[in-house]
C-alpha cells in the first residue's frame, strides 16, 4: 500500500466528512459530516457516484476503460492498449512505453508505470463506503445494490491487478496511517486473491438491478454488465490456471460459461444490426450516442464544455495502423484461412487484400476505394492518395504500416479543435458474452455446434461470413500451438471482432502465447511494384523485411525496438515499482524482475 496516496486519501477524507474541532458537540453547518450524511438512498448513490468518477482516470483505475480525459487522451485509453501487441503499430515518441511493453524493452519503474501499481485511492474509497452503508435507513434490497455495485469496483480492481502483478495485498477495510500490519505487510497469495474477487463479482451479479431506469444514456453498470465482467474475469483466470500449470482450471471456465449463458439467454441485449453486413460491425464504433443500442451495456459518455477527450486525434497520429499479423488473420469468404482458402487473392495489389475476405477486414483497415466515404485524412479523395506511409509528403494521413484504421475513424472529432471531441467509449458490449461463452465451454470440452450457433455464429452471421463448425480444418500456422482447430478458430474471432478494444495484451498473456510477441511488426508488401506505384520518389521512412523473399515494411527496423523479445520467465507480469518496494520491502519483486534492470 502506498503511504503518500493513503495519507492524500485520509485528508481527503478529513475534509469531506470531519469534524470541526472548534465545536465539538454539534456538527458544522458548513460541511457534511460523515456522522449526518449516510441516511437516504440517494445518500448511497451519491456516493457511488464518485466511484465512477474515480474511476475516470484510466491509468489509475484501469477497469471502466474510456479515453480518460482531454490531453491525457493521447497516454492512456482502451484504444491505445493495441500498442501492447501484435494488432498495431505505434511509432509516436509519446506511445513508447506501449512500444517499450511490446518490444519487451521494459524495466523496473521508479514509480508506478501506466496502468500499473496503484490505485490504491480507488480501494480505500470503495472500502470506506462499504464500512457506512448499513448507516442508511434503507431495505437490505436497496442497501445490497449499492453494496453490489461497489463490490463490483473492487472485485473487477483487484482482477486486474492479480493478472497483472500476480500476489497482491487484499484489503477490505479502510486503511489508516497507523495500521502497519497492512501498510508492511507482504503481497497475499494471488489464489487467495482471486476467489475474494470471485466472491465480490458474484455477489454484484446477485444484488445489482437488472435495469436502473436510466436508458443506458449512460448511467450504471447494472447486474447484465456485473456478469460480463465475472464472465471476462473468470475465463481469464481459468486460462491463466489451465496454461500457467497453477491447476485447478475447470471451475473458472463453468462459471465464466454459466455467467456469459445468463446473459445471453436472459439478458436484454443483442447484436446491433440493420441487416447490412458491410457496414453494420463499423457502424456501431462510429457512433457518437450509444444510448439505447441493443449490443453496449455501459459505455462512457463525453460532452463539449463538461467532460471531453481528444482521442481521434492522438488516435489517427498515434496508432501506427493495424499489422500485417492482424490483418492476415481475417478469414476468406468461404470460412478458410488464407493459407488453405482458393479464394485469397494474395497481397501483391495492395487493394486484393480485401477482395473476397470477412468483411470486417475492409470495415477496420481503409480500402483506397472507401476514403471519400470516411473522409480519411480530412482531404480531398481528389489528390488523396493511399496508402501513405511515414514520411511521405503526399496529401493525407500517414501510417506506419499501410493499413490505415478506420474501425472507430470520426473525420469530424478527429480533425475538431483540441480538446472539443465527444467522442463515446464502448465499454461493456455484447458482442463479447458470446465470445467468453464458446471459449470456456471449449475449454471445459463440453462445447457443441448449438453452442457454437448461438455464439459465434451470431457474430459471423452479421457480416455473412460462414458458420464455425465443430472440426474445423487447422491453419498450419498455429498448428504448433498445442491447442484443438476449434480453439484455433474461437481465439481468431476474438481477435478479429475485438480489434482494438483492449483486450489482446491480455489474451496473450493469459494463454502463455507471449511467443507470438517475438515476431516483427510488419507493414504491406513493399516491393518495387508497391513502392514505385505508391512512393515513387522513395520518401517513406519506414525499413523493409523480407519474409519469403518478399519485402514488407518493417516498423520498428532501426530503432531500439527492431527485435522483440518475450522472456518467458518474467514477461508475463509486470515488475513492482521501486517506489512501492522502497516504502514496504516486504512487498518483494516478480519473478526475474531485479531492482537494476
Amino acid at each position: 500500500m502506498n503511504r503518500y496516496i493513503l495519507k492524500f486519501t485520509i485528508a481527503l477524507a478529513v475534509f469531506m466528512f470531519g469534524c470541526n474541532d472548534d465545536f465539538l458537540d454539534r456538527q458544522p453547518l458548513d460541511q457534511i459530516s460523515n456522522e449526518v450524511f449516510w441516511n437516504t438512498e440517494n445518500d448511497l448513490k451519491v456516493y457511488n457516484n464518485s466511484l465512477y468518477n474515480l474511476a475516470r482516470s484510466d491509468s489509475n483505475v484501469p477497469i471502466l476503460m474510456g479515453h480518460d480525459a482531454g490531453f491525457s487522451s493521447h497516454r492512456w485509453g482502451i484504444w491505445h492498449l493495441s500498442g501492447f501487441t501484435d494488432d498495431t503499430a505505434p511509432r509516436h515518441s509519446r506511445h513508447d512505453f506501449y512500444q517499450r511493453v511490446r518490444a519487451g524493452r521494459h524495466i523496473v519503474p521508479n514509480g508506478p508505470a501506466w496502468y500499473g501499481y496503484q490505485g490504491w485511492n480507488f480501494v480505500r474509497a470503495i472500502n470506506f463506503g462499504m464500512e457506512n452503508y448499513g448507516k442508511a435507513d434503507v431495505s437490505e434490497e436497496v442497501r445490497n445494490k449499492y453494496i453490489g455495485e461497489a463490490r463490483l469496483f473492487r472485485g473487477w480492481f483487484y482482477a486486474e491487478k492479480a493478472h497483472k502483478f500476480g500476489d497482491v495485498q487484499w484489503v477490505e477495510q479502510t486503511v489508516n496511517v497507523d495500521d502497519s500490519e497492512i501498510l508492511e505487510g507482504e503481497r497475499d497469495d494471488r489464489n487467495f486473491v482471486m476467489d475474494k474477487v470471485l466472491e465480490d463479482l458474484q455477489f454484484a451479479a446477485q444484488n445489482l438491478p437488472d435495469d436502473w431506469g436510466d436508458g443506458n444514456a449512460p448511467g450504471r453498470v447494472n447486474r447484465w454488465g456485473a456478469l460480463l465482467v465475472l464472465s471476462r474475469v473468470a475465463l481469464y483466470e481459468g486460462t491463466w490456471r489451465k496454461y500457467h500449470g497453477l491447476g485447478d482450471a475447470d471451475p473458472w471456465f463453468q462459471v465464466a460459461a454459466d455467467a456469459a449463458l445468463d446473459l445471453i439467454q436472459n439478458g436484454p441485449y443483442s447484436l446491433y444490426t440493420t441487416g447490412d453486413p458491410s457496414m453494420d460491425y463499423n457502424a456501431i464504433h462510429r457512433m457518437t450516442d450509444l444510448s439505447g443500442n441493443p449490443e453496449v451495456l455501459y459505455w462512457r459518455r463525453y460532452e463539449l464544455g463538461i467532460f471531453t477527450n481528444h482521442v481521434q486525434s492522438y488516435h489517427r497520429g498515434y496508432n501506427g495502423g493495424a499489422t500485417k499479423s492482424v490483418v492476415e488473420d481475417y478469414l476468406c469468404t468461404d470460412g478458410l484461412p488464407i493459407t488453405l482458402s482458393n479464394e485469397y487473392q494474395g497481397d501483391e495489389v495492395f487493394e486484393n487484400i480485401f477482395e473476397n475476405r470477412d468483411p470486417r477486414l475492409r470495415q477496420t483497415v481503409l480500402h483506397p476505394d472507401d476514403q471519400a466515404f470516411y473522409m480519411y485524412g480530412n482531404t480531398d479523395p481528389a489528390v488523396a492518395d493511399y496508402p501513405k506511409i511515414q514520411g511521405q509528403t503526399k496529401p493525407g494521413q500517414s501510417s506506419t504500416t499501410g493499413y490505415h484504421i478506420i474501425k472507430v475513424y470520426d473525420v469530424n472529432a478527429a480533425h475538431a479543435t483540441y480538446n472539443t471531441s465527444s467522442t463515446p467509449a464502448i465499454i461493456l458490449r455484447f458482442g463479447e458474452a458470446l465470445l467468453n461463452y464458446a471459449e470456456a465451454k471449449a475449454e471445459l470440452g463440453t462445447i457443441n455446434q448449438a453452442d457454437l450457433d448461438m455464439s459465434i455464429n451470431l457474430l459471423r452471421d452479421r457480416v455473412a461470413m460462414p458458420p464455425l463448425s465443430m472440426n474445423p480444418p487447422m491453419d498450419p500456422r498455429y498448428a504448433d500451438l498445442g491447442i484443438s482447430s476449434l480453439l484455433v478458430e474461437i481465439r481468431r474471432e476474438r481477435r478479429i471482432e475485438l480489434f482494438m478494444e483492449g483486450f489482446r495484451y491480455d489474451d496473450i498473456r493469459r494463454w502463455k502465447m507471449g511467443q507470438l510477441l517475438e515476431d516483427k511488426d510488419l507493414g504491406m508488401r513493399w516491393d518495387a511494384t508497391n513502392q514505385n506505384r505508391f512512393d515513387p520518389t522513395n520518401e517513406a521512412t519506414i525499413g523493409v523485411t523480407e519474409v519469403d523473399g518478399v519485402p514488407y515494411l518493417d516498423v520498428y527496423a532501426g530503432t531500439d525496438y527492431a527485435e522483440p523479445i518475450f522472456d518467458e520467465s518474467r514477461h508475463y507480469l509486470w515488475p513492482i515499482p521501486i517506489s512501492a518496494i522502497s516504502q514496504n520491502p516486504n512487498l518483494g519483486q516478480n519473478p526475474g524482475w531485479g531492482a537494476s534492470e
